[in-house]
């Protein structure tokens, strides 16, 4: 028995929703094919085959008769970089290889015609029937596969009958005008992947390697984790990796579209294909090209481009609809006039020819998947990573934004500001305190630890690990038994806090500060107080949501009063001293009143931003915030949600704005041809340039910048 195995191939020639929904159909019918997923904007079929039942070449030459090209089979995935598509002219590829070919028989049947007038209608026959023959086979095999309404159903159909009631000429130009419509599909989807794939310049495809202190010149591609890497200034660097050697500014706005120069030193982290502006750097690779950040945001950003949106999932099920109805409509136009009303058959026979050419769902089945793919390329391009259509499509409902404090609102480095001894001498509460909390990650112990540091103390020996009380406390054993340091609430919990001792705790919460109470046992030894000051770009953030009507929060365990302190600083409403389930549980609430958006680290705030509409993450250059949330922010600034929702905003518009497009075009021309006053040229004129027009509206946000 054969195992069930990935497969994954580049489709030239899909261009359109309604081409990857033919394919998807046809994919779905053979055996042995699951998890079916294809992608238009990015071009490509992906699914699970089982080689019992069906072989790849079977799949293939499936594609190949719906008149695709499938390019590059993989069941293995890559172990290099993301590589660039080949690009050749448009008249090199076959729909351009189309265009010229029915273009041809036009004008050679069109100067033939001058010469024998009296068979003029054999001439534009011939012309037609050898044009629409390569539609023809795709519509047929589009049945055969599931898909019996399709587009070039219909243009066959319409071309056909133009021919059967002597309207050759026009059969003609209608199948050239479709070629050509075919061709503008192709040219408007390579620009829209073109916008994620000059990421792939941003990595140089060479690197300089250090081996036993010899420096050689390497395909990018051959670095491996723990190689080490020189960085001249003015060089791009070659993979992911941390410096080992040697300081200097590097640009990282190819990557993060932060446009500020960052100071790197030893044990800083960079990113592929940021620029060294200054100095030599040396640098210990942490990520093999396959697995680097430009690769990661490439795969990221073609997996998000192959999950549906809502409102694309709807716009299919109403295609699926659309089509025959169109037809049912067309053959009504044909025989109710002249059966009820005795009007010409000819004339109206014309006319429901045209109404099908004009029925063809081209611009409305693009509507929203081109602008998706535009929006998710725009901001993918600007360091606003967005996990498929579905969430960029909620960013722009969101009413409420949660933010988490440490890390996300403030810098996330505390630093100890006082020391209240209340046994022993500061140093000692210090020491004893750095002990406890000696094999901790969070900030606030990270702080204290420092601040031990710092005063070079010697800390107590521990024994055992530590016991963590989520939100609350970390308890170890000491020498002398038991030592916690936990918040003033636990400390409560414990024992009693003397008045005087809960004046002093109030006062320096009253000034922002984040206090830790240090028990042995269940004696307070003593207070100390933190402070993790707003990053630069809160306040700006802050208030860039609430200007557009955003509610902002800020969810906290630590206490009312910093909270209070902090948020009253930035401008937002706080709720404070939530454990991790009074967060969920807040979520919850908040969400009652609308989409609610959670920006946190993507770590430690996994479950509420799982929770939320939408689970923004921010330092998204780190593997776990880009698997995380919904959506990461590279600039892991706060200001980038407001420019995510704005984004998600502007794609809403432009959706909404495309399918005006498409379907007040078709009421007009749908008018114009009962009337009588659209000929079949004109019909399938109106749906091509329908087509550009909502492609070339969609490429518009490539270029859309985020107002303040």
């Amino acid at each position: 028995m054969a195992a069930i195995s990935p497969i994954k191939l580049r489709v030239e020639g899909m261009d359109c929703a309604a081409c990857a929904l033919k394919i998807e159909n046809a994919m779905a019918r053979l055996p042995g094919v699951s998890d079916i997923n294809v992608s238009y904007s990015a071009g490509t079929l992906a699914l699970q085959l089982d080689e019992d039942h069906t072989s790849a070449r079977m799949i293939e030459e499936q594609i190949r008769a719906l008149g695709y090209m499938p390019v590059g089979a993989a069941t293995e995935p890559e172990t290099s970089g993301p590589k660039k598509r080949s690009h050749e002219p448009w008249w090199g590829g076959r729909k351009g290889l189309l265009v010229i070919g029915t273009g041809s028989l036009f004008l050679i049947a069109l100067v033939l015609a001058q010469f024998l007038p009296a068979w003029e209608r054999w001439l534009y026959s011939a012309a037609a029937l050898a044009g629409v023959t390569p539609f023809a086979r795709r519509a047929l095999a589009g049945a055969m596969a599931g898909s019996p309404f399709t587009i070039e159903t219909l243009m066959t159909v319409a071309a056909l009958g133009a021919v059967a009631i002597g309207e050759a000429e026009e059969a003609a130009v209608v199948i050239f005008l479709f070629a050509v419509g075919e061709l503008l599909e192709t040219v408007a989807a390579g620009r829209a992947r073109a916008g994620i794939e000059a990421l792939i310049d941003l990595v140089p495809r060479v690197a300089f390697r250090e081996r036993s202190g010899v420096v050689e010149k390497v395909a990018a591609d051959e670095l491996a984790v723990g190689d080490i890497v020189q960085v001249r200034p003015g060089d791009r660097v070659p993979s992911d990796g941390e410096v080992i050697d040697g300081a200097s500014d590097v640009d990282e706005a190819p990557v993060t579209g932060e446009s500020v120069p960052v100071l790197k030193e030893p044990g800083a982290k960079v990113y592929a294909g940021s620029i060294n502006a200054n100095a030599e750097l040396r640098l210990r690779i942490s990520h093999v090209a396959a697995d680097n950040t430009i690769a990661r945001i490439i795969h990221m950003v073609e997996e998000a481009q192959e999950s549906k949106a809502p409102t694309a999932r709807m716009i299919d099920r109403f295609s699926r609809w659309y089509t025959p109805g169109a037809m049912l409509v067309a053959l009504l136009i044909i025989v109710i006039p002249p059966l009820g009303f005795g009007a010409d058959w000819m004339t109206w026979i014309y006319r429901g020819l045209a109404v099908l050419l004009i029925a063809c769902p081209c611009a409305l089945v693009i509507s929203t998947p081109a602008a998706i793919a535009s929006g998710l390329a725009a901001g993918a391009r600007r360091g606003l990573l967005i996990k498929g259509g579905a969430a960029l499509e909620t960013l722009g409902k969101v009413r409420t934004v949660a933010f988490d404090k440490t890390g996300t609102l403030t810098r996330g480095r505390p630093r100890v500001t006082d020391v209240v001894a209340i046994s022993g001498s500061e140093s000692v509460i210090l020491a004893r305190a750095a002990a406890v909390e000696r094999n901790t990650s969070h900030p606030l112990g990270v702080a204290i630890m420092e601040a031990a540091a710092a005063r070079g103390l010697e800390l107590p020996e521990t024994f055992g690990g530590g016991i963590a009380t989520p939100g609350k406390a970390v308890t170890v054993r000491l020498k002398d038994g038991f030592a916690s340091v936990g918040s003033p609430r636990y400390a409560a919990e414990q024992t009693t806090i003397s008045p005087d001792l809960v004046e002093r705790i109030t006062a320096l919460e009253s000034d922002g500060k984040t206090v830790v109470v240090l028990l042995s046992g269940k004696t307070i030894d003593g207070v100390i107080a933190l402070r993790d000051e707003p990053r630069e770009d809160a306040i700006e953030g802050v208030k860039r949501l609430t200007n557009r009507g955003i509610r902002a929060v800020m969810l906290t365990g630590d206490n009312r009063r910093t909270a209070d302190a902090i948020a009253g600083q930035l401008g937002m409403e706080a709720r404070a001293e939530l454990l991790p389930d009074a967060k969920l549980a807040e979520i919850g609430r908040l969400k009652e009143a609308g989409a609610i958006a959670m920006v946190g680290d993507g770590i430690n705030d996994a479950p509420a931003l799982a929770a939320a509409s939408v689970g923004v993450a921010m330092g998204g250059g780190t593997d776990v915030a880009l698997e995380t949330a919904d959506a990461a922010l590279l600039k892991n600034r706060v200001t980038g949600v407001a420019e995510l929702i704005a984004l998600s905003q502007a794609t809403l518009a432009n959706i909404w704005q495309n399918i005006a497009i498409a379907l007040s075009l078709k009421a007009v021309f749908l008018a114009t041809t009962l009337f009588g006053v659209t000929t079949l040229w004109m019909a399938i004129l109106a749906d091509t340039g329908a087509t550009v027009l909502v492609t070339a509206n969609a490429l518009r946000l490539l270029a859309h910048r985020p107002s303040r």
